[in-house]
């Protein structure tokens, strides 16, 4: 594998192709950006990434939360700078919207994937293309929207013998705009709930379609259930828009930091994967009294303030930090534990070895092998289980920085839930 991948984590995010210049000329999405990049280097000679290769010199990336995530950063990005190869080898990946042709005397019902300036009604983009292609279909045969693609006016309809035969009118699919039997206005009128539906006012059919689902998988009619199943997914998927907001060139040599910072923690600290949740602990007394305790979790780098826990210490009595610490660590894994729910990359502990011992011996009552480190603040040493020296970083590293946020933070939630208390006793 190429030596400049090596440390790249196996993890979803965007990654971003620069030349010579620091131009950007290609980007990217992966489910795992180290096995994605590692294909380029691997490439036919032939290939396009053969010719992306050659021309690329630096390789930026941002690590996501999903793969969802990441296309839609994606597409973002490519929609933002325009890179060389990107534009080349244009794809249809683009999500499509769900268009209402009201500037038309006789609106009819498609999936495009261009918004056009036409007067036209865009609803859209949407990620759930399958479903959301199966639920234009239903809009039309449910509110008799013309299918076909004649083009033509209430005062210039087309030539009846073309149009008398038609299969839509006559299995009543259609109001018959086409031979006249509907007037432009009576037809807009009839359709005007779709404009409705698609803004999102079907909250009464989901139900509908709910209890119709469970009655039809009742009476063992599973292929009408399944209809319904999905045409109930799509309309979920109705608010599952695409967000479009502008990506700052500042936002993006965030992220990349914020990725340089975690695989540098990766590396330092010798794990084995890279600790994209980081899990980070404090205590906090004043004078021995009302101890409290904090956690605070980072994903990618940022702090996921709705997973933020906060902890009154209940089988210590006095100012016992090592004793406060073993206990709201092994509450919040013991949870973990019982809910069955996913454990963090990494656990760093605010304080020195005490605090970590304290903390280590949860754990191993736990019988888990979480990485754990701590943080000792007035040499910002970091102190590893079962070793005397500390690791000494330099004040400059951007893993240190991550570390320090983490404890930082950590400290801060604990302290402010401190006071809290102690104002509702004062």
């Amino acid at each position: 594998m190429n030596k400049h991948i090596e440390n790249i984590p196996k993890l979803p995010g965007v990654y971003i192709m620069r030349d010579a210049i620091a131009n950007i000329i290609y980007i990217g999405k992966a489910k795992s950006l180290k096995d994605r990049l590692a294909s380029y280097f691997n490439a036919d000679t032939e290939s396009k990434s053969a010719a992306i290769i050659t021309a690329m010199r630096k390789i930026d990336y941002i690590l996501c939360a999903s793969e969802r995530e990441a296309l839609i950063l994606e597409r973002q990005l490519i929609n933002k700078v325009k890179p060389y190869f990107n534009a080349m080898w244009k794809d249809d990946k683009s999500y499509p919207y769900i268009k209402l042709s009201v500037n038309e005397d006789f609106p009819r019902l498609t999936l495009t994937r261009k918004k056009l300036k036409d007067s036209a009604l865009y609803f859209g983009p949407y990620p759930q293309q399958f479903y959301i292609k199966k639920l234009v279909r239903w809009l039309v045969k449910l509110f008799k929207v013309r299918p076909c693609k004649l083009e033509f006016t209430e005062n210039n309809l087309p030539e009846e013998k073309k149009v008398k035969s038609c299969l839509y009118y006559h299995t009543e699919l259609c109001y018959g705009a086409c031979l006249g039997k509907i007037t432009a206005s009576d037809y807009k009128s009839k359709i005007k709930e779709i404009e409705l539906f698609l803004n999102g006012k079907f909250k009464k059919l989901e139900d509908e379609w709910q209890s119709q689902m469970e009655q039809l998988s009742s009476d063992l009619k599973f292929e009408e259930a399944s209809e319904i199943r999905d045409r109930l997914y799509a309309v979920q998927n109705m608010s599952e828009r695409v967000m479009i907001s502008e990506i700052t060139q500042n936002e993006i040599n965030e992220s990349v930091q914020r990725a340089d910072s975690i695989n540098e923690l990766k590396d330092v600290l010798g794990l084995k994967r890279a600790p994209a949740v980081i899990e980070g602990f404090d205590n906090s007394n004043i004078q021995g009294t009302d101890a409290v305790a904090s956690m605070v979790r980072f994903l990618n780098g940022i702090p996921d303030k709705k997973n933020y826990r906060r902890f009154k210490i209940k089988t210590v009595t006095g100012a016992d930090d090592f004793a406060s610490m073993r206990e709201v660590v092994f509450r919040r894994y013991s949870g973990l534990i019982r809910k069955n729910e996913n454990m963090p990359d990494l656990i760093l502990i605010d304080g020195g070895k005490g605090q970590l011992g304290a903390a280590m011996s949860a754990l191993e009552e736990l019988q888990l092998t979480i990485p754990i480190v701590s943080l000792a603040k007035k040499n910002e040493e970091i102190f590893f289980p079962h070793k005397d020296k500390p690791l000494v970083l330099n004040r400059n590293s951007a893993a240190l920085r991550l570390l320090q946020s983490v404890r930082d933070e950590s400290h801060r939630f604990a302290v402010n839930y401190h006071r809290k208390l102690r104002e509702k006793i004062n």
